[in-house]
Parts: structure tokens; sequence; C-alpha cells
């Protein structure tokens, strides 16, 4: 199997996983066990930041809002009970401590979790310069004074 470069991580899934689409809607409970039991192979270029910010997304004409858990250059992870299925594309929404605007980006579901911190790994998408300043800086301040910015 070759693995694809440059996500945060690989996930393999089953023919079935893929065929479902959506976030958290009418999935069978066979489903998410599959998608929770799915293989996560390590891809990440850089370290996550410990970050809880409220992030709004949209998938499959539908709307949520819930919390991040931590992030990176590359993307972020969202908590959520019931995650999208690998390889859903979401449009997202959220503000960054002290920012003036939000950050609008399209990213893709990479992986998925379940268990005691149930959710979903998000890779950014065709995100633009300033923006990826805007969350670089951020991901250098908070590890560079992880107490400070706690």
């Amino acid at each position: 199997m070759k693995i694809p470069q440059g996500i945060l991580q690989a996930t393999v899934s089953t023919a079935d996983e893929t065929a479902e689409e959506g976030c958290g809607m009418n999935r069978s409970a066979n489903a998410q066990a599959r998608t929770a039991a799915a293989v996560h192979i390590e891809q990440r270029r850089s370290e996550r930041t410990p970050l809880v910010i409220r992030v709004d997304y949209s998938a499959v004409d539908s709307l949520f809002s819930e919390f991040t858990r931590d992030i990176n250059e590359g993307g972020l992870f969202i908590e959520t009970d019931e995650p999208c299925v690998v390889d859903t594309v979401v449009k997202l929404s959220f503000d960054l401590p002290a920012a003036e605007e939000p950050i609008r980006v399209q990213g893709r579901v990479v992986w998925v979790t379940a268990g005691d911190k149930p959710g979903m790994g998000i890779e950014f998408e065709d995100l633009d310069s300033t923006a990826r300043a805007r969350i670089n800086n951020l991901v250098r301040a908070l590890r560079n004074d992880p107490v400070e910015n706690a």
C-alpha cells in the first residue's frame, strides 16, 4: 500500500466506510465502529499544539459547531461524538485568540477516532498566505510559552 504524503494522518478504510457520506448523519453503529477501528499511520509534518477554540464547519449541507483540541500548521483536531467520514470535505470558520477576523478555509477529514476523546483530524486545503501566517505565529507563540498561553 502506498502511503499518501503530506497529510496529517492517513487512515486505512474499507469500501463500506468510504461509500457513506456526511458528518454524524444517519451513520450506522457498524460504520462508526469500523471508522473508529481504522488503522492510523502518522504522517504529520508538525507537532500538534494544544488549543481549545470554537470552530464552525459545514459538510454535505449541514452546519456544526464544536471545539478544537489542538492545531498545527497543517490542520486541526475537532472534538465531536459524530465525526464526518474520512475524506469528507468541510468548510471551516474559526477565530484565533486576539484576531480581528475569523480564519475561513476548506479542509478534508483525514482521520477519525472514538473512545474517551472522539473526533476528527482535518487537513487544511488551499489556506491563503495571510491565514497561514496567522496560524503559524500563534502555534509558535504557544510552543514557546505554553503556560502563559494556556
